[in-house]
């Protein structure tokens, strides 16, 4: 059997199973759970809407954003997860109702299609005033609230880093439409800021950055830290996550690296600049590719087992994000570019 290169490797073709694993599992009203008549989660269906717009269904991913449109609370919030249609987890967590504002940005990237930004603004300013309503003394953004308005006053690097992110790309939606958000970009300065400076609003016995590859790369990931700063954070703990030939540990306290978080390392890897490196551990993945092209969601060590024997839809989505930061530059490769405004 002849080899596969990394153009291969990179390639649509090698990828159409896996976006059509994710499409397959899309319910009738746009929702994509995480397996077949599974929980679903606001976060990880934005993930997967983007991973299928790369794949170029473009109707189903505008499908997907129509459920966030239709399901949107009127405050402006989701619920934390969904199954069967109903609200399953009913608290409101700060990082998913804010990530709508990265994939209505992607979608505007991949098709250039000014009026869905325009129907979807309504829904990614209501979710944004909702997250920025949730803020902390120091511009730090607290993970969560129940359903009857009392918020959780703890705030996660990770979490954070991904709203950054997201108001960062809802500043993109109002520019894009003809308005400016002075105070959203002065809340999203002083998150970052937060993030940067003040580690100890972080602090918690539960999550820390010792402990949790994601709270280790996704500032990096999200541009909150940037240039050289960016490559020291990454390469300072490699040794401590990444097991070679295999991918990044979730967590320190357990032997099992996962495709997504490897997925997003290669991300953060390649936002900056180290696409070698990027290409390196994303290579490591295929081992976790299934037949019929869908990802397991990772692997136990030292066993080398595949663990859980679960295949979820946001696995396979993070394997093709970052696949398409590899690729020659392009719309979608540049949603995280940290260097701007970006125009399709």
């Amino acid at each position: 059997m002849k080899s596969q290169t990394q153009q291969d490797l990179l390639s649509r073709k090698y990828f159409n199973p896996t976006v059509e694993s994710i499409i397959a599992i899309q319910m009738h009203n746009g929702l994509i759970p995480w397996l077949e008549n599974g929980i679903a989660d606001p976060w990880t269906h934005v993930e997967n809407a983007m991973a299928i717009d790369i794949g170029n269904y473009h109707a189903e991913a505008a499908h997907a954003y129509e459920w966030l449109v239709n399901n949107q609370l009127p405050d402006g919030s989701w619920y934390a997860s969904y199954q069967n249609g109903k609200p399953h987890e009913m608290h409101k967590v700060s990082h998913v109702i804010a990530y709508i504002a990265v994939g209505v940005w992607h979608h505007y990237l991949v098709t250039g299609d000014i009026s869905f930004i325009k129907h979807m603004w309504p829904s990614v300013r209501k979710a944004i005033n909702f997250v920025l309503d949730m803020r902390g003394p120091y511009g730090e953004i607290y993970w969560a609230r129940d359903n009857e308005g009392m918020i959780y006053p703890n705030a996660l690097i990770a979490g954070c880093s991904s709203i950054y992110l997201s108001i960062k790309c809802a500043i993109s939606i109002a520019l894009a439409i003809g308005e400016v958000k002075t105070l959203w970009k002065e809340a999203n300065a002083a998150l970052a800021r937060a993030i940067k400076k003040m580690p100890f609003l972080f602090d918690s016995p539960e999550r820390s950055e010792d402990i949790f590859a994601m709270d280790w790369y996704y500032p990096v990931m999200c541009s909150v830290i940037d240039g050289n700063e960016a490559k020291e954070r990454l390469f300072s703990h490699w040794e401590r996550f990444v097991i070679h030939g295999f991918g990044s540990l979730c967590s320190l306290t357990k032997d099992w690296v996962t495709a997504a978080e490897t997925s997003e390392l290669a991300m953060a890897l390649a936002i900056h600049g180290e696409y070698k490196q990027s290409a390196t551990i994303l290579n490591w993945l295929h081992q976790m590719r299934d037949e019929d092209g869908a990802y397991w969601y990772g692997v136990a060590l030292p066993q080398n087992e595949i663990w859980p024997v679960e295949k979820p839809t946001w696995t396979s989505a993070a394997v093709i994000m970052a696949a398409d930061m590899l690729r020659p530059m392009s719309p979608t490769n540049l949603l995280l570019d940290h260097h701007g405004i970006i125009s399709p």
